[in-house]
């Protein structure tokens, strides 16, 4: 059952000038829910949340909020004092003895941090990366006493592994409410039991997650059978990807399996791939990159030391490892705009290689996106007989006909990159390397990318923190732990997930913290066991008073509705503490292994 309710909006609409974003919106939240918001960029997304939140009035309908629910917002917008310190933006007031032996407070440092060091907390938030400002700013958000948090984009600038541990926290805290606008399906899947999809100023709800989300809108287009046939032929094709390749969601179908195997019956697999190896080995030859005994500085520093590796034609890689690692210096090297320092690369003759980096390179601000687009070529190969105008490939890429005459001075950050990848795919490279590439992309773009890259016959090389692009696009990875080597990970990210668990301290001062900390999260996870047990016991009694007294008035239909209410509130509370308890045990277990 639902717990208590939280927030509710009332035929809400809003609109900035003439373009309606949000029209009679009516929906609620409830204790406990995760709620996940999928929709173009620009489509009200942002908007939403921050009338939800009382940041943004709306134009008309209104807003009911329980007395005292306490609802914070983590925006894409920073507005954090600079000149404040660390410590304060997170903690506030609150004592170090106090926070020091929070267990919540030291988990959400350590998920997000990786600890919690005197230097990180005494920095000003102007010394701060951009990354290091977005976790300071979701730290504050998750240590606060909160029913209910909206996240807008949490996922951007966290790697794989924050990632992967924020969608356990959120999971875990079972009474805390989280709505979460992201493009990371992946975290979509894990987190969320419902999607809102705003569309057209409406919002609609689908139970579930992204994989479910995926499932009924396949189920939709194909019960309206009218037109856009192109974009119900992407909903297949992801579906279809769903249930046969991503291994993470076969083993939990979270939708009817039956209903998606008929609709993906006669859809193909995404890619062919004996159909786009014999064409990239006929543009490609045998040789891509060769690295033989390869070492890697940045000025005096190590970064990668006795590399080898062999890139193939046709090959699909994904790249993963923790920020720093030398991601994007290794494919740099690779393009040999880093030289080693000891080793060699060899690169095949035939490569013709492009880069999407995370850096856009300047344009020309007046040209039109078409213009910008014809200035490489008119048309491109992608292999296998398929051409495409840049008229066509700009549409694929989310231009439509009159975004392709807009002026590119007017283009947002993530139209900007969307642009820069359409140029770098009409130079017809055959080599395509790729650095984070979904950053500031919509789900619908995402897909779209997808479907386009399963047609790309050349290698491909992808760095991505999202997990839910590698899995689609990729299909071998090799990690970069941080000790300057080079992983093959034949069981995927999840192989990665484990190495790193694995990756032992060095700093005698942190195994001694770690150790401490942990020692302190088992009582404190003891005591939350304890005071379960109690309730429960409590609850039991009550229970059973209240099933006599039922017995009792059963003539007294007045008195006996009032006792049916009563005991169905107990009986919810005991199911809430049952599983909290259940949680707390399997945490203990994990802690004392």
């Amino acid at each position: 059952m639902a717990g208590r309710n939280l927030l509710n909006l009332e035929a809400v609409s809003k609109a900035f000038d003439i373009r309606p974003l949000l029209e009679g919106v009516s929906l609620g939240v409830n204790e406990g829910e995760r709620i996940g918001i999928v929709g173009r960029n620009g489509g009200g997304k942002s908007t939403l949340l921050k009338i939800m939140a009382g940041s943004e009035s709306p134009d008309a309908g209104r807003i009911a909020k329980a007395g005292s629910v306490n609802i914070g917002i983590l925006s894409q917008a920073d507005d954090v004092d600079e000149d404040a310190i660390v410590r304060d933006v997170v903690l506030g007031e609150t004592e170090v003895h106090e926070w020091a032996g929070n267990v919540k407070v030291r988990e959400v440092l350590n998920g997000l941090f990786g600890g919690f060091s005197e230097e990180l907390l005494d920095r000003k938030i102007s010394q701060l990366s951009g990354g290091e400002r977005r976790r300071v700013n979701l730290a504050k958000l998750l240590i606060g006493d909160f029913d209910l948090v909206l996240l807008d984009e949490p996922t951007n600038h966290l790697d794989v592994e924050g990632v992967s541990w924020l969608a356990s926290y959120i999971k875990r805290t079972t009474k805390l409410a989280v709505v979460v606008i992201t493009h990371d399906r992946w975290f979509l899947d894990e987190v969320s039991e419902q999607i809102w999809e705003v569309v057209d100023g409406k919002v609609l709800a689908y139970e579930g997650g992204y994989s479910a989300y995926v499932l009924s809108k396949a189920e939709r287009a194909r019960q309206e059978t009218v037109e856009d046939g192109k974009r119900n032929m992407l909903i297949r094709k992801e579906l279809a990807w769903l249930r046969r390749g991503a291994p993470a969601r076969t083993a939990k179908p979270k939708f009817r399996i039956e209903a998606a195997n008929t609709l993906i019956a006669n859809e193909p697999p995404p890619r062919n791939e004996t159909e786009l190896l014999n064409f990239a080995a006929n543009r490609l030859g045998n040789t891509v990159f060769e690295i033989h005994q390869a070492s890697i500085k940045i000025g005096d520093k190590p970064i990668l030391d006795g590399l080898y590796w062999n890139v193939g034609p046709g090959d699909r890689i994904g790249i993963v490892g923790v920020n720093g690692a030398g991601k994007t210096t290794l494919i740099r090297a690779l393009l040999g705009q880093i030289k080693v320092s000891a080793g060699k690369i060899t690169t095949g003759v035939t490569v013709k290689a492009a880069l999407l980096s995370q850096h856009l390179e300047e344009l020309d601000p007046s040209w039109r996106v078409l213009e910008a687009v014809e200035k490489i070529a008119n048309q491109v190969q992608l292999g296998n007989g398929k051409e495409l105008t840049a008229s066509q490939l700009c549409e694929k890429l989310g231009f439509n006909t009159d975004l392709q005459w807009t002026p590119v001075g007017e283009l947002s950050g993530g139209e900007r990159r969307r642009l820069q990848l359409t140029r770098l795919l009409m130079d017809s490279p055959n080599v395509l390397l790729l650095d984070e590439p979904t950053n500031d992309f919509d789900v619908e773009t995402l897909t779209a990318l997808e479907d386009l890259l399963d047609s790309f016959g050349g290698t491909l090389l992808v760095i991505s923190h999202d997990r839910y692009f590698l899995e689609r696009v990729c299909d071998g990875f090799v990690g970069l732990l941080g000790d300057g080597k080079l992983r093959d990970l034949p069981g995927g990210i999840d192989e990665y997930l484990r190495l790193r668990a694995q990756v032992p301290s060095n700093n005698p001062t942190t195994v001694s913290k770690n150790k401490t900390s942990k020692i302190l999260e088992i009582r404190e996870v003891k005591k939350e066991i304890a005071k379960s047990e109690r309730q429960i016991t409590k609850l039991d009694s009550e229970i059973l008073e209240l099933e006599s007294k039922q017995e009792e008035l059963a003539f007294d239909h007045e008195k006996l509705s009032l006792i049916m209410e009563e005991l169905a509130t107990r009986i919810t509370c005991r199911s809430h503490t049952e599983e909290a308890w259940l949680l707390a045990n399997s945490r203990l277990e994990e802690l004392e292994n």
